[in-house]
């Protein structure tokens, strides 16, 4: 399923749903970031996904990067709350989604890099990399506060 994601755009459709989904922050030990390039919107993207009936946020947050990257991660700190309601995300069956994603720092602890079928391309990426790649405006503030490695969690 396709998706469109609106930043404070004035096109942009009335959000119809919320859902609470987490993204993943982790660096290697060289401090290269994981990210991957996400097949809905071709955008490049820190791992992450929605929460399922069952599990913990920390659980979704190992789910999500092992389904989309192949690495197994543990989480190890909160980086912030982000639920900023002009952005949503448009999907091609009428859902539009508020943005609400709580994004956590982990730590890789093994596996191997693979694709999915939410991602095209899985790589880790050097910091100082980041600007040569399309990335949504809300993933690289995620991105910035992982970097700043902040003292208090970010929330909006």
């Amino acid at each position: 399923m396709a998706r469109t994601d609106h930043y404070r755009s004035p096109d942009a459709p009335a959000a119809n749903s919320i859902v609470v989904a987490v993204t993943a922050f982790t660096q290697d030990e060289t401090g290269r970031i994981l990210m991957i390039r996400r097949t809905d919107n071709d955008l490049y993207a820190i791992p992450g996904g929605a929460l399922e009936l069952g599990d913990t946020l920390t659980q979704t947050v190992q789910r999500e990067v092992m389904e989309e990257t192949g690495i197994a991660v543990k989480v190890t700190g909160l980086i912030g709350v982000y639920s900023d309601p002009e952005h949503v995300i448009e999907f091609t069956d009428g859902e539009v989604r508020q943005e609400f994603s709580i994004c956590f720092r982990a730590d890789p602890t093994g596996s191997d890099l693979r694709t999915s079928d939410e991602s095209k391309e899985v790589l880790w990426v050097a910091p100082t990399d980041l600007e040569a790649l399309n990335i949504h405006p809300t993933i690289r503030l995620r991105i910035r506060h992982g970097l700043e490695q902040r003292a208090e969690p970010y929330y909006s």
